[in-house]
């Protein structure tokens, strides 16, 4: 039960270890297309779930984003498409999890660590291919 109270509370730690690190090089290889749904399913859905899904998915929105459906993440939110197939610089998400600052909010936010760089790469890859997912996030 502390778990699902974690979940929707946030009293998870503040350190944020890479879903890539946990990949072994065969896996890696299998899934690295980024313009397949697989590569979402294996690579970049994970990063999401362990970082962004607390706040961006099931009741809560911050910043009016959310992250439940396709349709949803490319409407992005009250700051602007979030999602931008294609291209990654027009990305307000991947200028989010780069922290680059200007008027876009680092994600996730302080007092959390930034994602790690291969994280990141992974999730630039996945849009600058097309941001291809499922139409739901349970991948329905």
């Amino acid at each position: 039960m502390l778990g699902l109270v974690c979940v929707f509370t946030g009293c998870e730690d503040n350190t944020t270890s890479s879903h890539e690190a946990t990949l072994t090089p065969d896996s890696v290889r299998m899934h690295d297309d980024p313009a397949t749904l697989d590569f979402y399913k294996t690579r970049v859905q994970p990063v999401f779930r362990q970082d962004c899904y607390r706040c961006h998915a099931g009741y809560k929105h911050e910043g009016e984003f959310s992250m439940q459906t396709r349709a949803k993440m490319m409407k992005g939110g009250k700051h602007g498409l979030a999602v931008v197939p294609g291209d990654a610089t027009k990305s307000l998400l991947i200028k989010g999890v780069r922290r680059v600052g200007g008027d876009v909010k680092p994600m996730p936010p302080p007092p959390r660590q930034p994602l790690p760089e291969a994280d990141i790469a992974v999730i630039e890859r996945w849009v600058k291919a097309g941001a291809i997912m499922p139409e739901s996030a349970t991948g329905k």
